[in-house]
């Protein structure tokens, strides 16, 4: 399976240790399966940091789903599950991992999703009111790789300017 990650230059090698914390499903790596989706995340941190939008390509060796290793996979759309997960890997009253799963699938959230994570957490919707809200929204997908044995299934098979 192809999957795409969008940056502002090539990557050698996945260093988790350079990962951001407090994003959707914590500190990883994450790729999308969508092509469009990596671009326009290319072009954003480019634009937001400097250098060269970059298209990168992983072959997800589908092994992986077999190996043993710690997966967690959402629903293609909004879920209850998802949205307290979501809010609570970006919590930062959450110093250490909220999770260990080696890898992640799930929707990712956008802009539409955060406003309603600050709604929930200001306590005008109920977490299931929230994601309720979310069910008729398309969200496109993620995958997080948020351990060295995961990325062992992630394979580079091409890097392009765009």
């Amino acid at each position: 399976m192809n999957l795409f990650h969008g940056t502002n230059t090539d990557i050698e090698s996945i260093d988790l240790a350079r990962s951001m914390r407090y994003k959707d499903f914590g500190k990883g790596f994450y790729l999308t399966p969508n092509k469009t989706t990596a671009i326009r995340m290319a072009q954003k941190k480019a634009r937001l940091l400097g250098g060269t939008p970059t298209l990168i390509t992983y072959d997800l060796d589908d092994t992986a789903f077999r190996s043993g290793l710690n997966i967690k996979v959402f629903p293609e759309k909004a879920c209850t599950e998802w949205l307290l997960f979501v809010d609570a890997n970006r919590d930062r009253k959450n110093r250490e991992p909220i999770h260990h799963y080696d890898i992640v699938i799930g929707p990712i959230a956008d802009d539409g999703v955060v406003l309603q994570l600050t709604n929930f957490r200001e306590g005008i919707y109920t977490p299931e009111e929230a994601a309720r809200r979310l069910q008729d929204r398309y969200l496109d997908q993620q995958y997080f790789f948020g351990t060295t044995k995961a990325l062992q299934f992630l394979h580079k098979t091409n890097a392009e300017s765009i």
